[in-house]
């Protein structure tokens, strides 16, 4: 029976909305800890890096379990195991709200981070099979246009509902999110019992693949460039730039805007020209961390610089999702999620030496030198894996 093309449309939509809502919620969950880590280390009476650790912490949790979950669900209906993701990040962020120790909360944090790898992971396939072939990139920017509309409404809503009735109340708020995003799935995702017919054996044979293992690479340097400077970004625009504590809720918007944009513009630019976006992401946002060290003090060109790091830090996002999921092409799911963990193992490599480097008094800017040679490795790796192995699948 043949199918409308404006049905088919339709339901791609709907498809993408759902996915989007929850990535919404699992982003705000994500990054809010930004925005809010001088209210949380006061209330637990510990350092700002010791509380910049509950980003690593939750960026360790989606590094082991995306692969591991993908794995024990890739038989599974993919509706199915977006709904049980999202119970998981329920339960941690209400165990979040109502901890009463820093232990506590970081175990909170990492039961919600079981969510994070594999939803992505999973959701990238089903947004790049709800589309035609050369809209792929495209549908999974969209897919993640809710991760970044979290650092426009999510995030900044969170530092002042933390900085107004207190840190618990910005975890209440994202449970709640979490409730309406396993709704929006019910609701929204239709059912199909497998969209490719996979085995776990074949998946794995993926990781074989020393191009594979290259482009996890630069994923996780890239990202954990952009996180080395961003996890103390309320620190870096406060204490160095000289903003004040209310300003941090604009800013965040700000940098919430510039991701956005950077994030579509990437998604168009890949579709075109995937590996030329990747040169030129990566490479320019080596260069703006690096300038950040130095316009970090004062305020305009502090400004300004956040906002570069959001376009440019995100223009890379889909492309290098992309890229993975090119070289794994026969078999994407698993890839898609372990690439997931390379995001937030970048986020845990850069979270913990830019706080490391801060710890060891070399002061909050140097975050951003951190960020800045990350990247550069990233570029490197990336220019050798093309070289060696061109596009071979």
């Amino acid at each position: 029976m043949s199918i409308n093309i404006s049905e088919k449309s339709s339901s791609s939509f709907f498809t993408l909305l759902a996915l989007a809502i929850s990535a919404f919620a699992i982003g705000t969950t994500e990054f809010v800890m930004a925005g809010v880590l001088p209210e949380l280390a006061q209330s637990l009476s510990v350092s700002i890096p010791v509380a910049g650790w509950l980003m690593t912490g939750y960026a360790v949790g989606v590094c082991v379990s995306a692969p591991i979950l993908t794995a024990m669900t890739i038989r599974m209906p993919r509706k199915y195991v977006l709904v049980g993701l999202m119970g998981f990040f329920i339960v941690g962020n209400i165990i979040s709200a109502i901890a009463p120790t820093y232990g506590l909360l970081m175990m909170g944090r990492i039961i919600a981070a079981l969510c994070h790898g594999a939803f992505f992971g999973i959701g990238a396939v089903v947004a790049a099979d709800a589309v035609t072939p050369n809209k792929r990139s495209h549908a999974i920017a969209l897919m993640f246009t809710g991760l970044t509309l979290a650092n426009v409404i999510g995030v900044p809503m969170g530092t002042f509902l933390a900085q107004h009735f207190g840190w618990r109340s910005m975890f209440w708020v994202i449970s709640s999110l979490g409730a309406i995003s396993m709704v929006s799935i019910m609701a929204l995702v239709p059912y199909q019992k497998i969209v490719t017919q996979t085995h776990l054996r074949h998946e794995l044979a993926m990781f074989k693949r020393p191009q594979v293992w290259c482009a996890f690479l630069v994923t996780a340097l890239g990202f954990g460039g952009v996180f080395a400077s961003f996890a103390y970004i309320a620190p870096i625009m406060v204490d160095v730039a000289g903003f004040s504590e209310s300003s941090m809720v604009w800013l965040l918007f700000l940098f919430g805007l510039s991701i956005v944009i950077g994030n579509l513009l990437g998604g168009k630019a890949a579709d075109r020209a995937l590996r030329p976006t990747l040169y030129f992401g990566l490479f320019l946002l080596a260069a703006i961390l690096f300038a950040f060290v130095f316009t970090a003090h004062a305020k305009i060109p502090a400004a300004i610089t956040l906002f570069l790091v959001g376009v440019v830090g995100f223009l890379i996002v889909s492309p290098v999702q992309t890229q993975v999921m090119q070289y794994a092409k026969d078999a994407p799911t698993l890839a898609s999620a372990a690439n997931i963990s390379s995001f937030n193992l970048g986020i845990a490599i850069g979270t913990y030496l830019g706080g490391l480097t801060i710890h060891l008094g070399f002061g909050y800017t140097s975050a951003n030198w951190v960020g800045g040679i990350l990247v550069t490795l990233g570029l490197i790796i990336q220019i050798i894996n093309v070289q060696i192995y061109g596009d071979k699948k």
